[in-house]
């Protein structure tokens, strides 16, 4: 079975905790080797946080049980690689 290498989720999220302590559990997930967060927007009651995860073989059920245990939740999955090795993307004649 293919692994999961990358995964980049859109999500939304309380103030509290910041995207530090969100970046820092989600990192000590089985599988995760790195994760980037990216605050995109912030309003009166919640955060909208792009967090890009990447590992050998990501358990992405932890990375979501975190994410709730936090007050988060999934709004989408926007990128997903799969495999011996990431597939960068790359520019077509369609594009």
């Amino acid at each position: 079975m293919p692994s999961l290498r990358r995964v980049v989720i859109d999500l939304l999220k309380p103030h509290e905790p910041t995207i530090l302590e969100l970046a820092r559990l989600v990192g000590e997930s089985d599988g995760v080797e790195g994760v980037d967060a990216t605050l995109l927007e912030t309003d009166r009651k919640v955060e909208n946080v792009k967090l890009t995860i990447e590992g050998d073989d990501i358990n992405f059920d932890d990375v979501r049980d975190v994410i709730d245990e936090l007050g988060g939740s999934v709004h989408s999955i926007d990128k997903v690689a799969y495999g011996e090795y990431i597939v960068e993307e790359r520019k077509t004649p369609q594009d």
